[in-house]
């Protein structure tokens, strides 16, 4: 299995994460200062420049205030792995 910032499925996470974090109307700042990290690290995942752990995938939803097993469901359903 390749691990690649470009894979089809790495991109749908990244949108994914856009669209709930740009739902919830929080700045990269505010973001940052939810999860105690730099603004840079926000904008490394914002512009798809970071692979996400599991963890931060979860740190991420909870800062941002989605549900982490719907949007699990979501990404599933939109990208089937190969």
């Amino acid at each position: 299995m390749p691990r690649t910032l470009r894979s089809p499925r790495q991109k749908a996470l990244v949108a994914l994460l856009i669209e709930q974090w740009k739902k919830s109307g929080l700045t990269q700042a505010q973001l940052a200062k939810r999860l105690r990290r730099y603004q840079s690290f926000v904008a490394t995942v914002e512009s798809g420049q970071r692979r996400i752990d599991v963890i931060e995938f979860l740190d991420l939803a909870e800062a941002i205030g989605f549900d982490p097993i719907d949007a699990i469901k979501k990404l599933r359903a939109s990208v089937r792995s190969p």
